[in-house]
């Protein structure tokens, strides 16, 4: 049984992460157009998948199934924040046959209204590859400004790539909302 809703987006909504999506989860970082976008190294086992649900309840982490009508797109995750100088980093996925609708981007703003409006922090900020140019509208179009390249940091899918790194600060948000 999927999780409740906590939180709606225009498109999407966001719902808590349980048991049973792990499956599908595992799935979807597999898939062989999500892992390489992602940075994965290493194929990840079913096993793997839920020894990590069964331990992120510790991390301080808030996860999400993205949904859109019930049926699950992809996750939105905001990693633990630091607390001291306010900020958290947000990492999200959209599976292949839902790319082009919107959906990433309607979950970061989501995300965004709950870390800015109800956590109260200041700044969020994500990473993706240049070779991504989804990710990086996404991230664009939801407000996000690009605030740095780590030139040639990471190796994927057989080539040296640029990590591109965006911020978005909590006076813009505001500002734009």
């Amino acid at each position: 049984m999927p999780g409740p809703v906590f939180l709606e987006g225009e498109t999407v909504s966001l719902r808590t992460f349980e048991s049973e999506d792990v499956e599908w989860s595992h799935e979807l970082v597999n898939h062989p157009n999500v892992w390489g976008p992602l940075g994965v190294t290493e194929p990840t086992s079913l096993a793997d998948a839920r020894e990590w649900f069964e331990s992120s309840d510790d991390s301080g982490a808030v996860e999400f199934v993205v949904s859109v009508d019930e049926t699950p797109v992809g996750t939105i995750r905001m990693k633990p924040p630091d607390e001291a100088f306010g900020v958290a980093e947000l990492a999200y996925k959209i599976h292949p046959d839902h790319w082009g609708n919107g959906y990433a981007t309607d979950a970061i703003r989501t995300i965004c209204g709950y870390a800015f409006e109800t956590r109260r922090l200041e700044k969020l900020y994500a990473v993706c590859f240049d070779t991504n140019p989804g990710s990086a509208s996404a991230l664009e179009t939801a407000g996000f400004t690009q605030e740095g390249r780590l030139r040639k940091h990471w190796f994927t899918e057989g080539e040296r790539v640029d990590v591109l790194q965006y911020g978005l600060l909590a006076t813009e948000w505001f500002d734009e909302n």
